[in-house]
């Protein structure tokens, strides 16, 4: 007896296109012999599925469990539907219109199918820079606005050749509908350039021009997936120091690219978690230990012992590194430099012509090519622990982010709690903005700091890309507490959507919460540079307790108050903080001129004493990242930083690891709120810098005292409330030392840590705590 016919339809929500799931599901329903369709809607996924009853229900258990690599299902809704007679099975034309599911994939890596078509020379895309298919390629980069398709892609301006176009209508092909599909005769193509525009080669001819130019020396700009690169060979001296006067970045570490693994692990030393974030489908820029003797320039990272590597993740870039070698010839390691084509502090270049402009007094060459970019895209940076720093299943998260951008943009944050859109707008540094869509938080890409019209008209860009790609729009924003960060100017010169604020701290402790899923209060320790309190004074050593569906919180504790003589300048020139903890202490100029900054700021250091006996324009505030800064400077270590954290990454650098001593750190649990000595901290590193005690040792005790004054902090929290979860946020986690030993200090004295995991620290998660405070407040 022949089984009963039925037909079921699958709505299917989450990464579903962009990923080859329709190819996915077709070729299953063909293998079944059913009728039906599968159709890309701004809902989802929907396809209906027609045929004998039992077929039928194997396809609805094999769908979920044989996902495409790519593919991620969020949701899964299935009804009986009347049969309608269909014995085919079709893809049909993609549906418009707003909707509520669908995940844009990110930007993904070259696979080795495509790998293998470049290296054939009887294949078609021999040597094709663009080459792609369902399992890689641009997909986040390329796309402007949902359901994904050719059309709202910008790829929409190239037609496909016959060849592409019968690959795209076949089932049994790996390219059937991957909407980027090209090849030389109907896609982008690539040429070189002088700083003046003037054509030089195309094609193949171009890439071997290019890495000639760079084996010789020059600074190159080669547009990307995201955006362009800056590039240089990164064994050459005078070129990665010609590119750091150029882009105007005399010390903040460079990233290097390099072929493969093994190349890889001539630079660093890796573990297995670094070799899995380098060759996996991401591909982000992974800091590891740095080895001696790799023949790098020590210009690439001068402050640091580690280095920032990345393997090829574009067809471009592997030719590009293939070429490149050859040109070296034998016995030079095949390093290039590849930062971010941008001058200091403006936004990545997107365009030719911007490019042409903006980069014409840094490249002396220039790689481009004619696909769109539609939104700029840094490379993301990780940094991964090791098993013995953070064990499998443990409270410490197995990488930290330092940058999320591509790769894993615009995947989202998943939320405990659904409403109607908010939108989060973000902090003045390491902007980043984040909406909403039902329970699900789009973080978007890294930013970077408010601090340019350039930057300021990106941040503007992102908002409107986030708006378009989501098909919603904000209920209400969130912005923050400081009067003039650009990003809450934005928020109150608007008026189309009302203005919620939320205190800097407040919302690191909401994006911890937002990462773990949890509505329940927690603790809170937010560490970082400052922030605006909702006493009109600069925090950042913050104890918190914060209820987030309640929308409340409350200052528990925070470190002591230091003093920045001149303000802003105090934070360019950390002696000048270290000179105010002197003060504080009542320690007075060194007549014998042991205060390390004395020799070269003789003047300045007697104006500032002036300033701190008369308290003129020196605010207070209570930030870790300012005593990190302080104890820095005291040590000798950094007089004046030239990029954010610098102080810090120097101290932490120069730490002694085998010392296990640690300074004292009290915790004034009488105070209201509690106060953590820090200045206790400075006090202890000064003395020991008197005496002669080596500065590695001096600043390993500061570490370790630092981790036991926060969990004594902590601790008295706990035992104050009654909670044992504990947030931890701020770019001060972004330290290696304090990233593991805080949170395995914090489980040893019977607290429960919580760490970011999807997110950096640093102020890059602001918007999605802003985000998720405007969500909760829904809730009440």
């Amino acid at each position: 007896m022949s089984s009963q016919t039925v037909r079921c339809r699958h709505i299917v929500g989450g990464q579903v296109q962009g990923v080859g799931f329709r190819p996915f599901v077709f070729r299953l329903a063909r293998e079944l012999g059913l009728g039906g369709s599968v159709r890309n809607t701004p809902q989802g996924v929907v396809i209906e599925v027609e045929g004998p009853a039992e077929t039928v229900a194997a396809f609805g258990r094999r769908l979920p469990a044989q996902l495409p690599p790519l593919a991620r299902l969020t949701r899964h809704e299935t009804e009986a539907v009347a049969p309608t007679g269909q014995t085919a099975f079709r893809i049909e034309e993609s549906a418009p219109g707003a909707g509520h599911d669908v995940l844009v994939s990110p930007d993904v890596a070259t696979c080795p199918d495509c790998l293998a078509d470049m290296a054939d020379p009887a294949n078609r895309r021999y040597r094709y820079p663009f080459t792609n298919c369902t399992n890689c390629g641009p997909r986040h980069t390329i796309t402007r606005a949902i359901p994904y398709d050719r059309a709202t892609t910008s790829m929409a301006c190239f037609p496909l050749c016959p060849a592409c176009a019968a690959e795209y209508a076949d089932p049994a092909d790996r390219r059937f509908h991957a909407e980027p599909v090209a090849c030389p005769a109907c896609g982008p193509g690539v040429w070189l350039t002088d700083a003046a525009g003037a054509r030089l080669a195309a094609g193949d001819a171009a890439i071997a021009a290019l890495a000639a130019g760079l084996a010789a020396g020059n600074i190159a700009a080669v547009k990307g997936l995201g955006g362009f690169h800056l590039v240089c060979d990164a064994t050459n001296d005078a070129a990665v120091t010609a590119l750091r006067r150029r882009k105007h970045r005399p010390s903040k570490a460079l990233a290097v690219m390099v072929a493969d693994l093994a190349a890889a692990e001539s630079l660093a030393r890796l573990d297995g978690r670094a070799r899995e974030l380098l060759a996996g489908a991401v591909r982000p820029i992974v800091l590891a230990p740095a080895r001696g003797g790799s023949g790098l320039s020590p210009a690439v990272a001068p402050d640091t012992g580690e280095i920032g590597v990345m393997l090829p993740y574009t067809p471009l870039h592997h030719l590009l590194l293939a070429a490149f070698a050859e040109a070296l010839g034998p016995g030079r390691p095949a390093a290039l430099v590849m930062t971010s084509g941008n001058a200091g502090g403006e936004p990545i270049s997107l365009g030719n012509r911007e490019a042409l402009a903006r980069l014409c007094g840094i490249a002396d060459i220039f790689l481009l090519h004619d696909r769109d970019i539609l939104i700029r895209t840094d490379d993301s940076v990780v940094r991964p622990l090791t098993h013995q720093e953070a064990p499998e299943a443990g409270a410490i998260p197995p990488a930290v982010f330092l940058r999320r951008a591509r790769g894993y943009v615009p995947s989202p944050v998943f939320l405990p709690v659904s409403g109607p859109p908010v939108l989060g707008l973000g902090p003045m540094l390491k902007a980043t903005v984040c909406l909403t869509k039902g329970d699900q938080a789009f973080v978007s890409q890294h930013i970077g700091d408010l601090e340019t019209l350039e930057t300021f008209g990106f941040y503007q860009e992102t908002i409107t890309h986030i708006r378009s790609l989501l098909r919603v729009e904000p209920h209400v924003c969130v912005a923050d507490l400081h009067p003039d960060y650009p990003s809450t100017r934005f928020a109150l010169e608007q008026d189309t959507w009302p203005v919620l604020r939320l205190q800097h701290h407040v919302a690191h402790v909401y994006a911890v919460l937002a990462e773990h899923g949890l509505t329940e209060p927690v603790l809170g320790l937010a560490l970082d540079g400052t922030g605006l309190g909702d006493d009109g004074r600069l925090w950042g050593g913050e104890g918190l307790l914060v209820d987030p569906l309640a929308g409340k919180y409350q200052r528990l504790g925070h470190l002591s108050p230091m003093r920045l003589p001149g303000g802003d300048a105090a934070v360019r020139e950390p002696w000048r903080i270290a000179q105010a903890c002197h003060f504080a202490l009542g320690v007075a100029p060194a007549a014998d001129g042991a205060w390390p900054w004395l020799r070269h700021e003789a003047g300045a250091s007697a104006l500032v004493g002036s300033m701190l006996e008369k308290a003129f324009h020196c605010p207070t505030t209570t930030s870790c990242g300012r005593l990190f800064d302080a104890v820095a400077a005291v040590l000798g270590l950094c007089r004046r930083i030239e990029y954010e954290g610098q102080a810090a990454i120097l101290l932490e650098q120069a730490q002694d690891l085998s010392e296990a001593g640690a300074y004292d750190c009290p915790v004034d649990t009488a105070a209201s709120p509690m106060r953590l000595d820090g200045l206790a901290l400075f006090a202890q590193a000064a003395a020991d810098a008197r005496r002669g005690l080596p500065v590695a040792k001096a600043a390993r005790r500061f570490h370790l005292g630092l981790v036991r004054g926060l969990v004594s902090l902590a601790g008295a929290m706990a035992d104050r409330t009654g909670l044992a979860r504990v947030a931890l946020s701020g770019g001060v986690l972004q330290n290696r030392t304090l990233a593991t030993l805080l949170p395995r200090a914090l489980g040893q004295a019977g607290l429960a840590p919580l760490c970011h995991r999807a997110l950096p620290a640093n102020d890059g998660c602001i918007s999605l705590g802003q985000a998720y405070y405007g969500l909760c407040l829904g809730q009440a």
